[in-house]
């Protein structure tokens, strides 16, 4: 019958699934992400070995960070410093001899949540609220791209925001007011000291007030139907975070509709789903 594969490709985690022709996964492995290209791509060809278990391979989808060409496949995932310049999809086409397709993990996460996350709407906003913020925007199950193909960096606005420590406020892109800089995993360390899980609620809802902000610019601009919230911090966080950055949201909305928001039901695998999307449909 054969198989899709999709793969993960985390800086700290690999992820591999083989799913059947129905869209059911078969199996999924997970190992840690190799240092070295080398092993991280031997490691990779032994995880699609096992998930496949000899089946033919019908098409294969890869998730991983940016930057990326995903019309030529090459790859240079930011947090993977020895993989740059990759082949991603010469290696993977010439090895498996089926279609290789490959995006940027929060297009695919969003491309997941479309069709597998249980959302009934034509314009879907993925927001990952993680180490970092990404997004990726999907218009009638097609991936928004900017100019020349550009993935718009929605964690790098500014906002309106509160911080009691502002001189803590510094991205890691240089500029210093992003909203990744006041609620991203890193951000939160930088400015309270201590990861996420600690925070108390006069933190949190600092936080929630800084989302919020970033919510309502998102609404206003791009106007989706939903936006769905992923990544570690905004699922760690629930209920602490989410519906006070609504109230924020919808308190600072005059001109354009209010976007549902809620948190991702496809939890960490989400940008797995997009790529088992990806391997069936194609980009």
């Amino acid at each position: 019958m054969g198989c899709y594969i999709g793969l993960d490709i985390g800086g700290t985690k690999l992820l591999v699934a083989a799913a059947n022709p129905f869209g059911d996964i078969i199996k999924t492995v997970r190992q840690a992400t190799p240092t070295g290209l080398d092993a991280g791509l031997s490691t990779l060809h032994e995880m699609i070995r096992e998930v496949c278990d000899g089946q033919e391979i019908l098409g294969m989808g890869a998730a991983i960070g940016g930057p990326l060409d995903y019309r030529s496949g090459i790859v240079s995932p930011l947090h993977q410093p020895e993989w740059r310049n990759v082949p991603l999809k010469e290696i993977m086409q010439s090895t498996w001899n089926c279609p290789f397709f490959v995006d940027v993990d929060t297009n695919a996460a969003a491309l997941g949540e479309y069709v597998r996350g249980g959302v009934t709407c034509s314009k879907l906003l993925y927001m990952t609220i993680s180490t970092g913020i990404g997004g990726g925007f999907v218009i009638d199950g097609q991936i928004y791209r900017g100019k020349n193909g550009a993935h718009p960096e929605i964690g790098h606005q500014s906002v309106f925001y509160r911080c009691k420590n502002p001189d803590a406020v510094m991205c890691e892109c240089g500029i210093p007011d992003c909203l990744e800089a006041l609620i991203s995993g890193n951000g939160i360390r930088r400015i309270y000291g201590k990861p996420a899980e600690r925070l108390n609620a006069e933190e949190w809802a600092e936080i929630a007030y800084n989302l919020g902000q970033g919510l309502r610019n998102l609404a206003a601009l791009y106007t989706p139907d939903t936006i769905v919230l992923g990544g570690g911090v905004a699922l760690g966080a629930g209920d602490k975070l989410l519906p006070e950055a609504v109230r924020v949201m919808k308190e600072n909305l005059i001109l354009t509709p209010a976007p549902d928001v809620r948190l991702s039901t496809l939890g960490y695998e989400t940008a797995l789903w997009g790529a088992l999307v990806i391997a069936e449909k194609g980009i």
